[in-house]
């Protein structure tokens, strides 16, 4: 037990563990379910307080997204992206692995919980970055930066095409997670990989994350306390920065607050008693994907048994689950992390590609 115990210590705190960048996934796991369990502020205000509690709306996905970029970067080489067989292997095993989260997030979908599933979304966006996966830093961000400025224009009118309205729209909308649509959200996975390309563990380049991130942050909320220069519906969609709206201003003030959150957990982390402090969140981080999922899945078995029925928001959200369900995801991922390993079903997926692997490798 002992040197389990050992061995699970120093894979969470070794170097090949960037502990930050887990504290970043935990926070945007949690943020996730305090947007859809607690009653926060309608709106956000910087100069006010009082609003702050509506921080987790829209931003605790839009950081999971980017982090999605930075894994992604990750994984396909860090700084200096992969070549040949082995950045092909890696490609492959990206596309099983996307393909994976979307049957999980079909699943997730059929348990009747009334969010919207994310793991669809996170899944095209998996395939949808792999043909950045060979670029340098430089090029990734600025098709991250065209991405970001160019797509809010269009997203209103793909909104308004008519297959939402049609008898299968509801379930196409679900199916690929337009909640979260992949035309302007990798914009922020592109962030996220640019990232990653540009030497994450470098103290430069956290420092400089946390700034360029205020700014945008700064900006894109600012911006929003000005009216767009007409009262036509459209530019108001495009002008937008309430959460969800994949309006400009969203894009810029939460793709920028969401880089800035990676950048102050990459620097907290450098002090070892953060780090040491921090262990809990950054276990949640270490299995984000058991931890969104055993959440969901709690959610749809107590709901069920508590009210007959999982869809039923406001029952549910009655029964004040937030804070029971989250201090138990938090030590249930921290006892699991330190005493078994690897999460559930981060083990499974790796396993689960690892096939593809072997066999591109033998060619």
């Amino acid at each position: 037990m002992r040197a389990r115990l050992r061995e699970n210590w120093n894979r969470l705190n070794g170097r090949d563990r960037i502990a930050g960048i887990d504290l970043a996934r935990g926070l945007a796991v949690i943020g996730m379910f305090a947007a859809h369990l607690l009653a926060n502020a309608d709106q956000f205000v910087w100069a006010e307080p009082a609003t702050w509690s509506a921080i987790v709306d829209g931003r605790s996905s839009i950081l999971f997204a980017t982090l999605a970029g930075v894994s992604i970067g990750l994984v396909t080489g860090g700084a200096v992206p992969l070549t040949g067989t082995r950045m092909m292997v890696t490609r492959w095993k990206l596309v099983l692995r996307g393909l994976m989260l979307l049957a999980l997030g079909i699943l997730l979908i059929l348990t009747g919980v009334p969010v919207y599933v994310i793991l669809p979304a996170y899944a095209i966006l998996f395939l949808l970055a792999l043909p950045f996966t060979g670029w340098p830093a430089r090029s990734v961000l600025w098709a991250a930066a065209g991405t970001a400025i160019v797509m809010p224009f269009i997203q209103p009118v793909l909104d308004a095409l008519p297959v939402w309205g049609s008898l299968f729209g509801e379930e196409l909308d679900a199916g690929i997670g337009w909640h979260y649509p992949f035309t302007v959200w990798i914009a922020f996975v592109l962030a996220g990989l640019g990232t990653a390309r540009a030497g994450i563990v470098r103290a430069t380049v956290q420092v400089r994350l946390l700034v360029v991130g205020s700014v945008l942050a700064a900006i894109g909320y600012g911006l929003a306390e000005v009216p767009p220069p007409t009262t036509d519906a459209y530019w108001w969609t495009v002008w937008s920065a309430q959460p969800h709206s994949s309006g400009l201003l969203e894009v810029i003030g939460s793709g920028g607050f969401a880089m800035a959150v990676i950048g102050a957990c990459l620097l907290m982390c450098r002090m070892r008693w953060v780090k040491a402090i921090m262990l809990p969140l950054r276990a949640v981080g270490a299995m984000p994907l058991t931890a969104y999922t055993v959440q969901l899945v709690v959610w749809a078995v107590v709901a069920l048994l508590l009210l007959g029925d999982p869809s039923d928001l406001t029952g549910f959200v009655a029964l004040e689950p937030f804070w029971p369900m989250t201090i138990g995801i938090v030590l249930g991922c921290t006892a699991w992390a330190l005493l078994i390993g690897r999460g559930p079903l981060e083990w499974l997926l790796e396993r689960g590609t690892r096939p593809v692997g072997m066999e591109l490798t033998r060619r």
